[in-house]
């Protein structure tokens, strides 16, 4: 790409990230009110802030926004500037958004918020020795051969063997179809691993079906195939809006088998003039309960609806999560924003492996992490009742 064309491309996601935040990140950092006193840790990342999947990016945005206001209103050693860059879920635009954020003076990354845009920009912070911390960016790809990029979310495969197992060891179906989506990374690496253990476990899979970005508005086929299979299951190892016509077109024939997906179908209930009823029974695999009653869940949830009129998702606890594990890392680690990128990159990659984390996310027995990045929490399984995510447990 020319270089006068990379120019105007970082000015407009620059001015996109402006419209879609409704305020200027980079000269006020912190939309909840409070800002950093003193010195402060520069913490960036990319999100889609805008188009197709932004209810992710804006989720992220905002559960890491509440944890940076709430670190920063302690008046404590640890402060943050936070600054997020729109990428669309897009690998070109996440590159040059990762590009404006280095020139800002990044000295922590959140990495990405979906799978092709991380996987597009950890290898640039492996070479420019940046540490990452990834809320939601699932696939294995992201971490592998990059000993400075972790992830807080689950990984992909670790996803489809939790799913399978759990609808085996709950009886959940006894025919199960799968429709994934074949140009997508994140749909692909879960089903993958799911069909493996779906063999252990002694599930029987009727029906395999896939679509792409290209076909995703017409799911007859699949749905048929589905039917005529007699699946009384359907797993979806897919994003929320593919998911909800999936519902909706079986709904119109009265198909109605069960439902399982993963973490990307939780917004399903926020999809604009989807009937949300048609997602009852609807069942998914999440690190994240809105409705649990620990009083730091409350509390999260409780800012969050006042600050934003809308329940959050696992994105944006895991987001949250993410700011308040680095607060944890720098503090036992004992940095100090002084100290360059490189020098924090050596400390995170020494310290994450060591702490024990106690979050918002996973089942509570504490987050911890290996060495290659990846993370060790349980994911909860959760069905939506009366327009509402309810524990399955």
């Amino acid at each position: 790409m020319k270089k006068s064309l990379s120019m105007l491309l970082a000015g407009a996601m620059l001015l996109g990230t402006l419209a879609g935040c409704g305020g200027d990140t980079a000269a006020d950092s912190s939309q909840g009110g409070s800002t950093a006193s003193g010195n402060a840790f520069k913490i960036g990342g990319t999100a889609p802030l805008t188009g197709n999947v932004a209810i992710y990016g804006q989720a992220v945005q905002n559960g890491a926004q509440i944890a940076v206001d709430e670190i920063n209103a302690e008046g404590g050693d640890i402060q943050f500037d936070i600054r997020f860059e729109d990428d669309q879920g897009q690998t070109d635009l996440a590159t040059n958004a990762y590009a404006v954020l280095k020139d800002w003076g990044m000295q922590l990354s959140l990495l990405s918020v979906t799978t092709k845009p991380g996987e597009a920009i950890a290898p640039l912070h492996f070479e420019d020795r940046i540490f990452a911390l990834t809320p939601s960016a699932s696939s294995t790809a992201v971490v592998e051969g990059k000993d400075n990029v972790f992830q807080m979310c689950f990984t992909d495969p670790n996803q489809g063997t939790a799913s399978a197992d759990y609808i085996a060891e709950q009886q959940l179906g006894t025919k199960i179809g799968v429709i994934y989506q074949t140009d997508e990374v994140y749909s692909v690496g879960i089903y993958e691993k799911f069909k493996e253990e779906a063999a252990a476990k002694g599930l029987e899979i009727v029906a395999e079906e896939s679509f792409t970005t290209d076909t995703q508005t017409d799911f007859s086929v699949q749905i048929n195939a589905c039917r005529s299979a007699g699946a009384d299951l359907i797993f979806l190892p897919i994003y929320y809006t593919p998911a909800s016509l999936i519902l909706t077109q079986a709904n119109a024939i009265g198909y109605a088998p069960k439902f399982f997906g993963v973490d990307g179908m939780d917004g399903i209930l926020t999809v604009q003039n989807f009937d949300t009823s048609l997602a009852e029974g609807v069942m998914l695999l999440t690190p994240f309960n809105a409705d649990a009653t620990d009083e730091k869940t409350a509390n999260f949830v409780n800012k969050y609806r006042e600050q934003f009129g809308e329940t959050p998702n696992q994105f944006a606890a895991d987001a949250y999560d993410c700011i308040y594990a680095y607060k944890q890392a720098l503090e036992t680690a004992g940095c100090t924003p002084d100290m360059t990128a490189e020098e924090l990159c050596e400390a995170m990659m020494a310290t994450f492996p060591t702490i024990t984390f106690e979050g918002l996310t996973g089942d509570g027995e504490g987050i911890t992490w290996q060495q290659t990045g990846e993370v060790s929490k349980s994911p909860k399984g959760m069905v939506i009742e009366n327009g509402a995510y309810v524990g399955m447990e």
